[in-house]
């Protein structure tokens, strides 16, 4: 029932441009012709049923750590402001973690096969190369494949040395909460949180970034904005998530690195991804470009259509929802947006210029041009850009191709 839910509210909203670039494209056709993983809810029905009890749930138990496993996610800590006068507020943070079961004997042979052959895996390289590249494909399928465990809790260990639990986790099997930290925290500070059996997290521990209420934000993209991912393109997708080493927009983390060093602010990286492939992004992330909380879609798709619909369906409503998350904890700072015109950056960043007044100061939008898909698109044209950010002043914001034309823009946000 939540695959058919989360699918529904993809369907609902979708937009106009998402529908036509997905039927252009051949996303559905693609969509179709993709084997099913499985069932995620291969559990117990006592699990399965109370899991929509979500964090109310009397028989959630713990973490097994012979069978199950959590990952933790990174996250960044703020002091609530409130309308009226008052002093520095403790400082809190959004904790989520994502539970699953282990070694469920899955067999992704056929997966991989399909894989390999949409992406021309079999005409390429010697039989050793494509023996590596399948492998490639079913270390990054996994976590697709893993099944996820609702109705489980984790025990962690707070940097003050108090012990918190986190969970259950619901339908998703992922976890949300709201946890208080002392006051003995600066800006900048990155501390660490851990299961308190380590072996329960096998990307490691997490880290909470803190964030005073003034200072700058930067809200980035990470597909095709960053990170070369191809998201016109069904098989570009494929290809670049589950076969390809990971790869840099050029230029772009030479122009993050003076960002970080004449800003210093608090990084944000907003993806329409689901939480399945945190480990990728973040792995490739931390190599890359500064340190800062992911934000991914909450819904473990476990099929690989559904994988697709959440890059192509609804971002726009669900970056917006995002970034009005992020104002809510910062709702002081100054804000650079970030993205690229294969999605709906533009849409979503005009939406939150135009709610939160003031609240962003400059959108930089790459056009993208070296995708195919992309070459004679209505996306890069100046009346869709244009559209998007109606009654946003033209120095807000702007669209470049060669990251190396933005830096005179990045150091004029100094004085702003």
């Amino acid at each position: 029932m939540q695959r058919a839910l989360d699918r529904a509210r993809l369907l609902y909203q979708e937009t106009r441009g998402e529908k036509s670039t997905r039927k252009n494209e051949g996303f559905p056709s693609t969509e179709r012709s993709l084997p099913n993983l499985g069932s995620p809810f291969s559990i117990p029905i006592t699990q399965n049923i109370s899991s929509y009890l979500g964090k109310n749930n009397p028989f959630a138990g713990p973490v097994n750590p012979k069978t199950e496993s959590v990952w933790l996610f990174d996250n960044t800590a703020y002091r609530p402001i409130h309308p009226y006068p008052h002093a520095a507020q403790p400082w809190q943070a959004s904790f989520s973690a994502a539970f699953f079961k282990t070694e469920t004997g899955k067999d992704l042979s056929k997966v991989v096969a399909d894989i390999a052959d949409k992406i021309g895996l079999k005409k390429e390289g010697s039989e050793e190369e494509r023996e590596r590249g399948e492998q490639t494909i079913a270390k990054r399928l996994q976590p697709f494949a893993d099944v996820v465990a609702p109705a489980r809790w984790v025990e962690v260990k707070l940097p003050d040395g108090k012990r918190q639990r986190l969970g259950p986790g619901g339908r998703s099997a992922t976890s949300q909460q709201i946890i208080t930290f002392p006051s003995n925290h600066t800006n900048g500070q990155v501390v660490e949180t851990d299961a308190v059996n380590a072996e329960l997290t096998p990307i490691g521990p997490m880290t909470t970034t803190f964030a005073e209420p003034e200072g700058w934000l930067v809200i980035s993209d990470v597909d095709d904005t960053i990170k070369v991912t191809l998201t016109p393109s069904p098989v570009g997708i494929l290809r670049s998530t589950f076969l390809s080493d990971p790869e840099v927009i050029a230029s772009m983390p030479p122009l993050y690195t003076h960002i970080q060093s004449l800003l210093n602010p608090t990084w944000f990286y907003l993806s329409a991804s689901p939480y399945n492939l945190y480990p990728f992004l973040r792995t490739f992330l931390h190599a890359n470009y500064p340190k800062g909380t992911i934000l991914l879609r909450d819904a473990s798709w476990m099929d690989l259509s559904g994988f697709f619909m959440s890059l192509t369906m609804g971002t726009e409503a669900y970056k917006t929802g995002e970034m009005d998350k992020v104002h809510s904890w910062l709702p002081k700072r100054k804000v650079l947006c970030v993205g690229d015109s294969t999605q709906s950056d533009p849409e979503a960043y005009g939406n939150i210029y135009r709610k939160h007044k003031g609240w962003v100061k400059k959108i930089f939008i790459r056009k993208v041009t070296d995708v195919a898909e992309m070459a004679s698109d209505e996306k890069n044209s100046p009346e869709r850009f244009e559209k998007a950010f109606k009654d946003v002043p033209k120095d807000v914001w702007q669209v470049f191709e060669d990251p190396n034309d933005l830096y005179a823009a990045v150091d004029a946000l100094k004085a702003t």
